[in-house]
């Protein structure tokens, strides 16, 4: 039988209610025969009952259990100085059932003027008042520090979660995105390749034998690309981005000229945006008609003047 629920935050509440065991000192010092030692046994279960329950029910039902706590606090006023346990519970366990400290305050006052009401219609001494609402309100504000304090850090809890979520995501999508510029130019090559080596297969078998060992060390340098790109060590760089656009163009029967490689100077990150564009403008292009190539020369002569 579990007193908490499964990994709940209120390991704490375990060690609390030995504090308990001063409901007993009355009937142990004042040799309490048989009938009131069976009401402080019932008063005891009744208790752990409405303690414990605390941790499994809703909110609106965790206040009815503080409610009977304070109850059996005035029902055992009169007859146990230990009774003054009921309403330190009460005030002790209020903060952790409401979701503001405005709410803790107001159930806090509600136990106090509880307390001293029982302490003033039954004429108890100065002991009573004392523990029954002196104690209940330290324990009971400082509670309310702790149970604020247990709430934040909730809140930090599921935001970390929740960034860890989207970190998560984000990766998945950079993942995505790699694998796209890694696949989609390389595919439109291999298309390319072999719908070229499908037309020369009967007039040149020769070329069209070259054409397929291209697509199949296309196809290989893919499987490479795909695995450092998983490792995150994938960088090309613009010459390599140029390179791949003009064998595409070059497979494609257009005569290409292109310097750019060795011969432009700019910062790491100018060349990972232009090879960027060039790799997504070769992509476009290379998926058209051949009669629509004419506009990739366009688009490089445009790469190369940025």
């Amino acid at each position: 039988m579990r007193l908490l629920p499964k990994n709940s935050e209120y390991v704490w509440a375990l060690y609390s209610v030995l504090y308990f065991a001063f409901f007993f000192i009355d009937p142990i010092a004042g040799h309490f025969g048989p009938r009131q030692w069976f009401f402080t046994i019932l008063g005891t279960v009744v208790f752990l009952f409405l303690y414990f329950g605390i941790f499994w029910v809703s909110r609106r039902q965790a206040l009815m259990h503080i409610a009977a706590m304070v109850l059996l606090g005035v029902a055992y006023a009169r007859y146990n100085g230990g009774s003054t346990t009921f309403f330190i519970f009460a005030a002790a366990c209020a903060p952790f059932i409401v979701t503001t400290e405005l709410d803790a305050v107001k159930i806090l006052l509600a136990v106090e003027a509880a307390a001293g009401l029982t302490w003033w219609a039954l004429h108890l001494n100065g002991w009573f008042l004392l523990f029954a609402c002196g104690l209940s309100f330290v324990v009971g504000a400082s509670n309310i520090h702790f149970a604020q304090r247990n709430r934040t850090n909730q809140k930090l809890i599921r935001a970390q979660e929740e960034i860890e979520h989207l970190a998560t995501v984000a990766e998945r999508e950079r993942i995505a995105r790699d694998l796209h510029d890694v696949l989609g130019h390389t595919l439109s090559v291999i298309i390319l390749k072999s719908e070229l080596a499908g037309k020369l297969i009967e007039r040149d078998p020769a070329r069209a034998g070259k054409e397929i060992c291209e697509v199949e060390q296309i196809s290989r340098k893919a499987l490479s690309d795909v695995r450092d790109a998983i490792r995150g060590y994938r960088s090309h760089g613009l010459a390599a981005e140029l390179a791949q656009a003009k064998s595409t163009l070059e497979t494609a029967g257009l005569a290409v000229q292109c310097d750019a490689a060795s011969t432009l100077k700019m910062p790491r990150a100018g060349k990972r945006s232009v090879a960027c564009r060039a790799r997504s403008c070769d992509q476009c292009r290379t998926a058209r008609p051949r009669s629509q190539l004419s506009n990739a020369i366009g688009a490089a002569e445009w790469i190369m003047s940025a």
